[in-house]
């Protein structure tokens, strides 16, 4: 049976780990998305990690500036609508066409924490495409057993929109050896994302978005 699964990488850039990311995706020839964090493209050197990963064809999204608190959980709805703000500021021309957003789900978790109707609305008028995801194998928690889940996520349903992390774990270390299980396993990897993870598309609700908006 073959399978597809589709590549994301939240919480960087960071500099001691995301570069030998890039460098296994151009060996494999892979293509993935990077749901970078504001206040990281903030500091010194790291929007470069962003740029070449844009230049070697991966997409760049925006995963909120502070990565503190999910925007549906009583943040401040000016507030929370300048996490996206600012952090799509600092991505500038590196940005996907579809301006790709990532809410933060306080360990993978979807919900109505996600957002709350302010944050909502400004993805609806600014042409957003929400971006969740339906496999999330813990790598920040388990840095060396997270292959091994992983590859039992993906392999029980038809295409995997996988959130891992390039952040300084040890987790990347072990990219190759889930590349080559996927591939060993009869997986296919693509870039795009599956439908019912998106449930804003380039700016229109593509399904109800109750479950992932508080209650105002």
């Amino acid at each position: 049976m073959t399978f597809d699964v589709t590549l994301s990488f939240d919480n960087g850039p960071e500099p001691e780990v995301t570069p030998g990311v890039l460098d296994v995706l151009a060996v494999e020839g892979i293509r993935a998305s990077f749901f970078v964090l504001g206040h990281k493209l903030a500091m010194p050197g790291r929007r470069a990690l962003a740029a070449r990963a844009h230049a070697e064809g991966h997409w760049i999204g925006n995963h909120t500036y502070s990565h503190s608190t999910p925007l549906g959980l009583g943040t401040d709805p000016e507030m929370a609508v300048a996490e996206v703000v600012r952090t799509e500021a600092l991505i500038g021309d590196l940005a996907h066409p579809d301006r790709l957003f990532r809410p933060f789900g306080g360990g993978g978790r979807l919900g109505p924490h996600l957002m709350g109707p302010a944050v909502r609305d400004h993805l609806l008028a600014g042409g957003y495409t929400c971006v969740l995801w339906n496999a999330i194998p813990r790598d920040w928690a388990e840095p060396e057993a997270w292959v091994e889940t992983a590859l039992a996520q993906c392999r029980t349903q038809a295409w995997t929109l996988l959130v891992i992390h390039d952040l300084p774990t040890g987790a990347m270390a072990h990219l190759p050896r889930f590349v080559a299980a996927i591939r060993d396993a009869g997986g296919r990897f693509r870039q795009d994302f599956p439908p019912d993870c998106l449930p804003i598309r380039r700016g229109r609700a593509a399904m109800a978005l109750e479950p992932y908006v508080a209650a105002a």
